[in-house]
């Protein structure tokens, strides 16, 4: 991660810090994926209570692990830096990118669509797993070979 990402990741983290209300994202969408990793970045208590937000949806258990560079499994997977966020996951095959609510990665599982993954940028107050309320709709972004565009809006 470039310095100036890494500074930014850094205090997107502080900002993670302090109590959730997820209630306004509960749904009763279940997630029938065959495997599903979660990659955290070291330290980060969002990260785990997104996990345990995911958990509660999945049909299967989520391996959660911390590798000691966060920045390059985002590279591995493709996510562009301007979409980065403190966790990625893999969920069959597709990289989903930060505090991504259920409902969006359910229309990608519905949708089929022939891309890399989705992301949400950054850590917005309000997102599954962060504290806050949401001030706007969350732009959920499309990934595909190094390109994004708008995949939905929440």
């Amino acid at each position: 991660m470039a310095g100036g990402a890494s500074v930014a990741l850094s205090m997107s983290l502080a900002g993670c810090l302090g109590g959730t209300d997820d209630s306004q994202w509960e749904t009763d969408d279940s997630l029938a994926v065959a495997s599903a990793t979660q990659y955290s970045a070291p330290g980060c208590d969002c990260c785990e209570v997104y996990a345990s937000y995911l958990e509660e949806h999945l049909e299967t258990d989520l391996d959660v692990t911390v590798p000691d560079d966060i920045a390059a499994v985002k590279r591995e997977f493709g996510v562009p830096a301007q979409l980065g966020s403190c966790h990625t996951l893999e969920l069959d095959g597709y990289v989903v990118e930060g505090h991504v609510p259920v409902e969006a990665i359910a229309l990608l599982f519905d949708d089929e669509p022939s891309i890399d993954g989705i992301a949400l940028p950054e850590m917005p107050s309000g997102s599954p797993g962060m504290p806050g309320e949401q001030s706007e709709p969350f732009t959920i972004y499309a990934i595909d070979d190094g390109e994004y565009e708008v995949f939905t809006e929440l």
